[in-house]
């Protein structure tokens, strides 16, 4: 007689009891498949992992008391034999990147349909990395674009001078030239001056684009003070 095939056990980390329990019934259809338990945070996998030993852990990434990155990087820094997959609703390029970074080797959407699922663990408890490496490439690059913008906007921001800092904070406020010209005693002339080296510091057209801009990049103008009655 042929003996049965082992069953690939899976714990699931998930926060929601009732997406843990349809996720649990789901891939009791699959017979080659067994859930071994429930950990819903990540203080709770590590010590659930030890005890149960599974094959493969599908987690999910946001959790109460961290993100599933966590969850993956202590079970596998525990027993790495243990397979990771992600089942998130967060599709952003820094969740995959975190994911992937913690050992996880499969990625997937919650709109992945059951038989997906259980073929990404099945994959998963044979070794096999289910992210794509040309997927890893474009997100690493679009990545690296996202800091060089981040850097780039920093650098605008902390190239405006104090006065210009002060200036580009009321006009944050409303305050049109000459408000802030009375507000600040200094000449209308100075003023727009002034506006125009932040306008060209950070690439805008107008006023209200500097101001937006700003705020994009992060700038937080402080409550102006009031002037002396």
């Amino acid at each position: 007689m042929t003996a049965p095939p082992e069953l690939t056990k899976v714990l699931i980390v998930e926060d929601h009891r009732v997406v843990a329990e349809g996720l649990w019934a789901l891939l009791a259809e699959y017979s080659d498949l067994t859930v071994v338990g429930w950990a819903d945070s990540v203080a709770e996998t590590v010590p659930m992992a030890k005890e149960l030993k599974p094959d493969v852990a599908l987690v999910d990434f946001r959790l109460p008391d961290g993100t599933g990155a966590d969850a993956a990087g202590g079970i596998r820094a525990h027993d790495p034999s243990v397979a990771i997959v992600i089942l998130s609703a967060d599709a952003s390029d820094s969740a995959l990147l975190a994911a992937v970074e913690a050992g996880a080797c499969g990625y997937l959407l919650k709109s992945a349909s059951g038989d997906e699922i259980a073929s990404a663990i099945r994959s998963a408890a044979e070794g096999e990395t289910l992210i794509p490496a040309s997927t890893l490439v474009e997100v690493l690059a679009r990545h690296r674009e996202d800091a060089r913008s981040t850097a780039e906007q920093t650098e605008r921001l902390e190239s405006l001078t104090p006065r210009e800092q002060e200036i580009l904070t009321l006009m944050s406020h409303g305050l049109d030239n000459r408000a802030v010209a009375e507000r600040l005693s200094i000449s209308y002339a100075t003023v727009r001056t002034h506006v125009r080296r932040i306008l060209e510091k950070l690439e805008a057209r107008s006023q209200l684009e500097a101001v937006a801009k700003a705020a994009e990049f992060g700038f937080k103008p402080a409550q102006p003070e009031r002037p002396e009655e």
